[in-house]
């Protein structure tokens, strides 16, 4: 039996193949690319054509498919099970890594989840999904104004500038006037990391035993996990598959 999982991400759409105990396959899309060219919605329902995704098709048989993801609850993509994504990503971790008992850390485009995980199965979760400064969007945001490519953003951790701005919006503002004080953008980007693991620390707080395992986008910025370390004296674990993590899960259930 081949698992199909997918994550309806609001910045990417994740599609993940799993047979037996391996990933046989893994694709993204851009998520307003992916709706326009490989779905069509009828009636409220999504029915995505996997054939043009290069996938096996469903009608063929064979194919189960569990969907998670910002997009779950606005688009029904037929004959899917749904799950959360705290679930899928907290599942997605533990077939990742192995573990059975960690703190699960997602950092995604929009939102920021901790979930305590204990034998296997996620005991306790809180989210942030009201403010973009604790999530990928606003380093994207920052980085724009630095003209600086996110791979670049990732590498800066020393000497951080001071930010205090708490708002993604407000904070386009403070780093351009710390630009004409002269600060250099390497200072710039590096307090931009630090400022969204500052906003993360309190959540973390909630949960203070066992290592950190970091999914989502935000683990691919080296920066961003270093000074979860630094702050926090924990290990940190960054999966393998940081931005497949929720649809891995997903395929995993």
């Amino acid at each position: 039996m081949t698992r199909a999982g997918m994550d309806l991400g609001s910045r990417q759409v994740k599609i993940v193949l799993a047979k037996g105990g391996e990933i046989a396959l893994k694709k993204s899309f851009d998520t307003a690319a992916f709706y326009k060219e490989y779905g069509s919605i009828k009636g409220g329902l999504l029915s995505v054509e996997f054939t043009r995704l290069g996938l096996p098709g469903r009608s063929t048989g064979g194919v189960t498919l569990t969907v998670t993801g910002y997009g779950r609850n606005a688009v029904k993509v037929t004959g899917a099970k749904v799950i959360s994504e705290v679930k899928a990503h907290a599942a997605g971790a533990t077939w990742q890594t192995g573990l059975n008992d960690f703190v699960l850390l997602d950092i995604g485009g929009q939102d920021t989840k901790v979930a305590k995980v204990s034998g296997g199965r996620m005991e306790d979760f809180i989210m942030n999904d009201k403010c973009a400064a604790s999530s990928g969007r606003y380093i994207e945001n920052m980085g724009s104004v630095l003209q600086m490519p996110i791979d670049e953003m990732s590498r800066h951790f020393e000497n951080p500038a001071q930010l205090s701005a708490t708002c993604a919006i407000f904070g386009e503002s403070e780093i351009i006037q710390k630009m004409t004080e002269g600060t250099p953008p390497g200072e710039i980007a590096a307090g931009v990391n630090l400022s969204v693991v500052k906003r993360v620390l309190p959540m973390l707080a909630r949960f203070p035993d066992g290592p950190v395992v970091f999914a989502g986008g935000v683990a691919q910025n080296a920066a961003v996990t270093y000074f979860i370390k630094d702050r926090t004296g924990r290990e940190v674990i960054v999966v393998p598959e940081p931005v497949y993590n929720g649809a891995i899960g997903c395929a995993y259930l």
